[in-house]
């Protein structure tokens, strides 16, 4: 039976960078996201109004002023809305909580809506909102942390993980250390802003719920909005076909969805909603603001004896999220005494929520500069200490570690960047007024296998179909199915219809995590071979013609694959896949000035499906640990807890000009101990380690060592002007 090819270059499909199927439609503005949905031209417009306040009661809404404005249909507030389920904080699993809104007159942070304006247009929907008159009691709220706020150990962190783990005896193993590394990282609260805002249109046919929205998983969206309104699983329809970014931030169900689904119930009509740029900042989840503390301790010769990560991170107690930022250490070096451990502080502030790379990005930028430190304290180059303490078993497990390439994505990329060249004592290089240095930084991020199911058939018009309910959020997930079931079945890519993202169709797992294309694809490889099995068929152009010579009516075949949880002795390999990063950055030494001069990536994430693909989404997470580090906060005002910079005006990300041409080197071979693909995802590893390794070419530059992100020109300017 054919299967994939396990060699790299046997594949006559896969590993090909072929085009996204579906970006015709992209550039050409007909792929219709859900706010561009409308059901019979009778669609009406929702607006949030929302809290002016930190923390407190409503004493007293008026919206009569608003109900009596032109357009209006219905004002929605605590005192009138239908009842729609309770939150849960003690659910695990924060993408499948349910979310009420508008239920209560309490506010719990800054943003929170306190009413819903249904109207004809976005406009007078809009106004009447701001018509809205509120009278607030207020009460204190803690914003921002400070020494002596209540601090909470933590079982478990986020993703299942636990939260916090020892191996060996790390305090008496870093008290012997030769050398000792204590240092202590600080960074924001920072937030997803994907290109698309959360956006949903809803309706009622009798008791069963239409949406058509943006999300990234729909099996989360079904658990949470059907035990919102009390739905059995026929009565709810959800179609997500194109979503225009997520980052984490779309995995669970937000206000959007639930006001859309609520106005619709009360007004009898169709009714989209979505957030203005201003609403994402408080009613979507945020990556927290968190502390790091991280301990090294080494021999003369480099080999680290102890490992410790601590990370302190807010949680809003009210919907709480401890992100796995400790857990990015437990895989990556050698060391026989380790560490790790999550901590938790409650702030009043909207909650926490997996934002593109959650754990890896905070964990290494912490961990990867103490390692920079612990290179210059010992007189050893940075890639040759990572490769001392590279290691062929999990550290904490002993399990072996499958497709662990990191010392080749570490030679390989000091190879190709010339990092000999790199002077091993900071603000040594200097070109013209321009300060220059290199920095480095591994990449690990952990592999995640969820179940997933796959139809494939063949059409009675000759078509070969894909169906799954994955999303495409922008990744190109309808491109790499469809060559995938192409190799498989002898096809070319143009005879594959790929139909994704609804309700109705097998459940393929969801985008975010880096799962979709590993777990889908995997399970769509079985489908493939159940196909041909089914069908007697052998693979080839021909294949569907001889599919319905005996199968007139066309023929289906279903493919899965299990969860971690249900794979026999997964438990016995550690998987993961790998990188590393190497920056080059010019600082001015009278302005302070930062400038990326180059940036390569190395990466290992066992079989690429598609170079072109694959590298589109490093080249994103590469760029966005530059934002990452030296970029991106959200600046919370002490005394309310409101985001000052609530909008993509202040809220900084690089431009076009503050990024320079990006190389990314795939090292390209199937890990056949992840799934029977061979492949793993790279969604989230171009942005592990890519902000350390920006963070530690800084301080080669001018010998700025700063570890509270972002740097900026405040923290960078007095360090220069001490040279």
């Amino acid at each position: 039976m054919t299967r994939l090819d396990t060699s790299r270059t046997g594949s006559r499909l896969v590993g090909k960078p072929v085009s996204r199927l579906d970006g015709f439609k992209k550039v050409t503005g007909t792929a219709t996201y859900a706010y561009e949905h409308t059901r019979m031209g009778q669609g009406l417009v929702g607006v949030f109004a929302t809290a002016t306040i930190g923390r407190g009661d409503i004493l007293k809404i008026s919206t009569s002023v608003a109900e009596a404005m032109p357009g209006v249909r219905r004002v929605i507030t605590h005192e009138n809305c239908i009842p729609h389920g309770k939150l849960d904080p003690s659910e695990p699993n924060f993408t499948t909580r349910v979310r009420p809104i508008l239920s209560s007159a309490r506010i719990l942070h800054y943003g929170q809506p306190i009413a819903l304006v249904v109207a004809d247009t976005f406009e007078e929907a809009r106004d009447a909102a701001h018509a809205i008159a509120v009278v607030y009691r207020q009460y204190p709220g803690t914003f921002t942390y400070v020494d002596g706020n209540e601090v909470l150990d933590e079982k478990m962190a986020a993703a299942g993980f636990a939260g916090a783990t020892a191996v060996g005896d790390f305090e008496h193993g870093f008290a012997n250390s030769a050398v000792r590394i204590d240092a202590t990282f600080e960074t924001p609260m920072q937030l997803s802003q994907p290109m698309e805002p959360h956006s949903t249109l809803a309706w009622w046919d009798g008791e069963t719920l239409n949406l058509v929205t943006s999300h990234q998983t729909l099996a989360n969206i079904k658990t949470s909005v059907q035990a919102a309104f009390g739905l059995p699983p026929d009565h709810l329809v959800i179609s997500a076909p194109f979503v225009g970014g997520g980052f984490g931030s779309k995995l669970a169900v937000h206000a959007d969805l639930m006001g859309a689904a609520i106005a619709a119930k009360m007004v009898g009509r169709p009714v989209k909603l979505s957030m203005t740029r201003r609403q994402m900042f408080g009613l979507t989840g945020v990556r927290p603001w968190q502390k790091q503390r991280v301990r090294l301790g080494a021999d003369e010769d480099g080999r680290l004896t102890a490992i410790g990560h601590e990370a302190l991170v807010y949680s809003n107690r009210n919907d709480p999220f401890v992100e796995q930022t400790a857990t990015v250490t437990r895989s990556l070096y050698a060391a026989p005494n380790r560490m790790t451990r999550h901590r938790s502080t409650h702030l009043d502030l909207p909650n926490g929520e997996a934002v593109r790379a959650p754990g890896e990005m905070t964990g290494l930028l912490a961990v990867e500069v103490a390692m920079d430190e612990l290179a210059e304290r010992l007189a050893i180059d940075p890639v040759e200490l990572r490769v001392l303490n590279d290691t062929a078993s999990d550290p904490e497990t002993g399990v072996p570690l499958t497709g662990r390439r990191l010392s080749e994505c570490l030679r390989t990329g000091a190879a190709r960047f010339g990092w000999s060249q790199r002077h091993s004592q900071p603000a040594k290089r200097r070109e013209g007024q321009w300060l220059v240095g290199m920095g480095m930084a591994s990449a690990i991020r952990f592999h995640f296998q969820g179940p997933a199911e796959v139809e494939v058939a063949v059409r009675p018009t000759g078509r070969v179909e894909v169906r799954s309910d994955l999303t495409d959020i922008g990744t190109g997930s309808y491109t790499i199915l469809a060559q995938i079931a192409a190799e498989l079945l002898g096809q070319d890519v143009d005879d594959i219809d790929v139909v994704l993202a609804h309700s109705s169709l097998p459940h393929g797992g969801g985008s975010g995590g880096s799962w979709g294309a590993p777990n889908t694809g995997a399970a769509l490889h079985d489908a493939c071979l159940n196909l041909i099995e089914r069908a007697g068929a052998q693979p080839g152009p021909d294949f569907a013609k001889q599919v319905l010579s005996a199968n007139p009516k066309g023929l289906v075949a279903k493919g899965s694959i299990a969860s971690s949880a249900e794979t026999p002795n997964w438990e016995t390999k550690s998987r993961h896949t790998y990188g590393a990063h190497f920056i080059e950055v010019g600082v001015h030494h009278l302005t302070g000035e930062l400038r990326i001069r180059r940036m390569l990536g190395v990466f290992s994430a066992g079989r690429i499906l598609n170079p072109k693909t694959a590298r589109s989404q490093l080249l994103g997470g590469m760029v966005w640990g530059v934002s990452a580090a030296v970029r991106e906060a959200a600046d919370v005002d002490a005394r309310y807890g409101n985001i000052v910079n609530g909008d993509l005006a202040e809220y900084l990300v690089p431009v076009h000009a503050d990024i320079p041409d990006i190389e990314i080197i795939l090292l390209d071979e199937p890990d056949l101990e992840a799934n029977p693909i061979g492949v793993k995802g790279v969604g989230e590893l171009g942005n592990c380690g890519s902000s350390a390794a920006l963070a530690n070419a800084i301080y080669n530059a001018c010998g700025a060592r700063i570890r509270s992100f972002p740097i900026n020109l405040s923290k960078l300017l007095p360090a220069v002007q001490q040279l």
